[in-house]
């Protein structure tokens, strides 16, 4: 032996390294992309790392991450824009060039601008660009633009963002540095996965304690110190029985409700009065409580006052009031909540409720932490320390997801507020630009009179409805958006419904159109609710023979299910050869203590005739002579999109991004336009982070410092602290209006639903198909696995190694109740339909619960994928079983299956029975789309081989 070898450890895999964002999921990690030049002198993606310095991933990588390289090359990818050449779904197109394609588009667009612009249906998926089609959509004129939030996690964000002017998701985090006790809610792997990950490591390197409330035993779940293996659609009762026993044992910090929430304010107690229900305020409209050290009336805004949570008080006008914080304490120590009542429908015992809430009471309380950190609070008040309750949460889709999501998410938020955890050491932290006031000052646009031929809306489409007042409605009182959104359905729907456009365009309920223009979005196949339905309504005709959607532009980067059914493709890049904002103004990147946004950029060139969306928009816009994107001489207002991250202006000094702002990039969120500033997120990484004081971590929602800085920076409109709403005034204006009050009041129809669900106090009911149907005993939910996410990951060579098909998992004591086995084929039915599937048992699963991973199965003829493949033959989707519509009320009319407040998708609400089948096959399985303008596929993807040395 001479000595240990000496090994190259660092040995360069390419010939240049570029970094910008990943796009396999939501987190937006930062990447490291190897490139290496290849024999025909073009340079090739040789392989994904992780950016150690970025904010969000640290240098973490997933498996999603690693195959962005297979997601580049994949076989599917489109390769120029076409135009239909034979019925919809047939596959047959033309290849056409850009010029045709964007002439027919504008054409198509401008004539429907100078009609009615309400004809015009703009919605887009997971595209991250939301800032820039929002802002398109407006100044084209409709009032019909959402993307995919509807049916992801408006719930999640609604609920926060009323509550306490933030939410889970990209608005905060829970401290991982400093929380000693983490629970998780509906939370899958594909969700913010590295960080979760990351942060998931450091509790358990602490020995911090991690609770998961999940039906299914995955993932997180599994690696969770305990699983509460909860009934689907019951959390909201048992967070309900968890703030039961916070007040039944007076485990509550009351000093952070005085301070920080509505818990003392006086609500008006006079049943049939238009006020009933509402805060009794002052005559310059402060909110009233009951000043104990006074013995009097105060403003309950104010900060030099003592105010009572208990008691019924008189008003001056001789009418009764009590503090909100009674209310709840009434409401919530009422037996309904009790744990024993509730065991049996969550399916969690009694006993393990009541420990759970001990253990949340203890960490909050007796293993507080407190910083020697100063800070002033909103009021001018000193504060030498800083004091947290080291209890945290997480939420996701496994809450969102369901009718009664809304309220669920107000009761998660609720609980930690009565810890006193929200923005305090070990708690759960905004991210800026959070938080907001509650509820939000945006308001949403597009009611009858914001809509005129050729004029832009007043405003954006999406926001937070304060009352009637603020529904988008026409001159009947009808909806005036195409989905029903911001309507008496729907009346808070924040991110739009977008999984409700199709249905209601082929129905022309509300109304008809003429165009529909999507991006990013699978909706003929696994995006939408009722796939056989969904495919009749994108190609129904009228008795003229006509579509009755006339015409459908989208855009995407693969040949997705849903391509074949349009008529005019406008094919977009992979995310490894454009450029993306991920910007404050959409959806940010920043942490808890970082103010953070990034970009994407070109670090190959496309080998094909494609174009990235947001160009195209930034084409279309000019070419339709929308304000904002001409000069007034007519002329183009921006080269591409690039040119308009660096120049366009939302408001003076404001743009699409914060960092290296002014003429010569020495400001930060508000400042000039710099020339430069792209160049220089490409030196610093793709990204852009400004560091809080350490003053401002905190309390930020109180904090005098970071309120102020805020406005400075422009991510606050107010100097005023955000309140928390444990009782949501607008939510009771929404009620009143049901009761008979106030100038604008729901139909007939929708009184009593408005009236039950739009309590101001978060409670919990069953979801709306469980009401409704008799006969299916078994809730039926999707996850997405952590190495997928969407269709467009499951179509990846690698990642497909992983899983190429989805069984159908079954508690084994289900399996013995039906005499079911491993690989047994079933039929799955609901009250919409039925489809056939291979099960496995499990253990870890609620036993009134059956679930499959999402977006696996695919439909023969999309996604290059060979008829023989394993997702076409043996993949399914539970699509098929959930339908867009409820079951017909006592009126005969036919609500959307969403949450009644929200609009949120319920996909998580189904209801199945389980029946052993006599013969294999997946069913239903649908003709193969046509492939006519499609190469032929590789029979088999590899990649790599090129670089190998060759064998000596």
């Amino acid at each position: 032996m001479t000595g240990s070898p000496k090994i190259e450890t660092s040995a360069p895999v390419g010939d240049e390294m570029k970094q910008t964002t990943c796009y396999m999921c939501a987190c937006r990690c930062g990447i490291n992309v190897h490139l290496k030049t290849g024999a025909d002198g073009k340079q090739v993606v040789r392989y994904i790392e992780g950016n150690r310095n970025h904010p969000v991933n640290k240098g973490v990588l997933c498996g999603k991450g690693s195959a962005g390289i297979m997601q580049h090359y994949s076989p599917a990818r489109l390769r120029a824009p076409m135009k239909r050449t034979g019925p919809r779904g047939s596959g047959q197109f033309e290849e056409i060039s850009w010029d045709e394609a964007l002439e027919i588009a504008t054409g198509w667009l401008g004539k429907v601008r100078k009609t009615d612009p309400r004809k015009l249906a703009f919605f887009t998926g997971r595209d991250q660009s939301q800032s820039l089609t929002g802002f398109w959509a407006m100044k084209y004129g409709t009032p019909n633009f959402a993307a995919h939030g509807g049916f992801c996690s408006v719930n999640m964000a609604a609920g926060g963002l009323y509550t306490f002017g933030g939410a889970f998701w990209e608005f905060g985090d829970p401290d991982w540095d400093l929380t000693k006790y983490f629970m998780l809610f509906g939370v899958a792997e594909d969700h913010a996965s590295n960080p979760i990950k990351i942060g998931i490591g450091k509790l358990k390197s602490r020995g911090a304690k991690v609770v998961s409330v999940n039906p299914v035993r995955t993932g997180y779940n599994a690696v969770a110190d305990e699983w509460v293996g909860i009934r689907p659609g019951t959390d909201g009762l048992f967070v309900g029985a968890l703030i039961h026993e916070l007040f039944r044992s007076q485990q509550i910090d009351l000093d952070y409700l005085v301070r920080y929430t509505n818990a003392p304010w006086l609500v008006i107690h006079d049943p049939g009065a238009a006020d009933d229900g509402l805060f009794a305020r002052d005559g310059d409209g402060n909110p009233l409580v009951w000043d104990a050290a006074a013995g009097d009336f105060g403003n309950g805004k104010a900060a030099d006052i003592q105010p009572a949570l208990t008691g019924s008080r008189e008003l001056p006008e001789g009418r009764k009031a009590r503090p909100v914080f009674e209310l709840m304490a009434e409401r919530y120590l009422g037996e309904d909540y009790a744990p024993e009542a509730v065991a049996e429908r969550t399916g969690i015992p009694a006993e393990q409720i009541r420990k759970i809430a001990a253990e949340l009471a203890h960490v909050a309380f007796k293993e507080e932490i407190v910083l020697d950190r100063p800070w002033t609070d909103w009021a001018g008040r000193k504060h030498d320390k800083m004091i947290g309750r080291p209890v945290s949460m997480h939420a996701m889709r496994g809450i969102s997801a369901h009718s009664n999501g809304f309220q669920t998410c107000r009761m998660i938020h609720i609980l930690q507020i009565l810890l006193g955890s929200i923005d305090t050491p070990g708690g759960f932290r905004y991210k800026p630009p959070y938080p907001k006031q509650t509820p939000p000052n945006l308001l949403p646009h597009g009611a009858a009179g914001d809509i005129a031929p050729e004029m832009p809306l007043g405003g954006p489409h999406l926001g937070f409805p304060h009352g009637p007042e603020h529904l988008l409605l026409d001159g009947d009182g009808q909806p005036n958006r195409l989905d029903k959104g911001f309507s008496w359905d729907a009346p808070i729907s924040a991110h739009g419904l977008m999984h409700m456009v199709i249905n209601n365009a082929a129905k022309k309920d509300p109304y008809g159109i003429d165009v529909l223009f999507m991006y990013m979005a699978n909706m003929a196949w696994n995006s939408s609710m009722n796939v056989p339905g969904t495919l009749d309504a994108l190609t129904a005709k009228d008795d003229n023979g006509e579509y009755v959607i006339p015409k459908i532009i989208y855009s995407d980067a693969y040949y997705s299910e849903t391509v074949p059914f349009a008529d005019l493709i406008l094919p977009d890049t992979t995310y490894l050869e454009r450029y993306d904002c991920i910007s404050l103004l959409d959806r940010p990147i920043s942490e808890p203590e970082l103010v953070a946004d990034g970009i994407r950029h070109p670090v190959v060139q496309p080998d094909r005739d494609v174009r990235g969306f947001q160009e195209v928009l930034i084409d279309l816009g000019a070419r339709l002579k929308l304000p904002g994107f001409v000069k007034e001489d007519g002329s183009a207002m921006y080269s591409g999109y690039a040119d308009y991250i660096t120049n366009h202006e939302r408001k003076p000094g404001i743009g699409p991004l914060a960092g290296w702002r002014g003429e010569d990039g020495d400001k930060s969120c508000v400042g000039a336009p710099n020339p430069d500033q792209i160049d220089r997120y490409i030196e610093n990484g793709a990204f852009f982070g400004l560091h809080l004081d350490p003053s401002h971590a905190y309390y930020r929602f109180a904090n005098r410092g970071y309120l102020d800085w805020g406005i400075e920076k422009g991510i606050r409109l107010s100097p005023e602290p955000t309140i928390m709403q444990l009782y949501s005034e607008p939510m009771q204006k929404f009620r009143l209006a049901a009761l008979g009050h106030g100038a604008r009041q729901p139909p007939d129809r929708a009184r009593e639903r408005i009236r039950t669900h739009f309590d101001p106090l978060p409670f919990w009911y069953p979801p709306f198909e469980e009401q409704m149907t008799t006969g299916y005993p078994l809730h039926a939910i999707t996850q997405r696995p952590m190495h997928m996410y969407h269709s467009w990951g499951s179509q990846n060579a690698w990642l497909r190694q992983i899983t190429a098909q989805n069984r159908l998992y079954v508690h084994t004591s289900v399996g013995a109740e039906h005499g079911l086995i491993d690989d047994d084929w079933v039929w799955l039915s609901s009250h919409l339909g039925r489809v056939k599937c291979q099960i496995r048992l499990m253990d870890g699963v609620n036993p009134h619960t059956v679930w499959t991973w999402n977006a696996i199965g695919k439909r023969r003829g999309a996604w290059g994928l060979s008829h023989d493949a394993p997702e076409v033959k043996e993949g399914f989707l539970l699509n098929h079983l959930i339908s867009e519509l409820l079951p017909k009320g006592g009126g005969g009319y036919r609500y959307s299956n969403s949450d009644p407040l929200t609009g949120q998708a319920a996909w998580f609400d189904l209801r199945v029975k389980i029946e052993k089948a006599e013969s294999a096959g997946t069913e239903p399985l649908f003709e193969p789309l046509g492939e006519d303008v499609w190469p032929d596929r590789p029979q088999t993807l590899a990649f790599g081989r090129q670089w190998k040395e060759p064998a000596e």
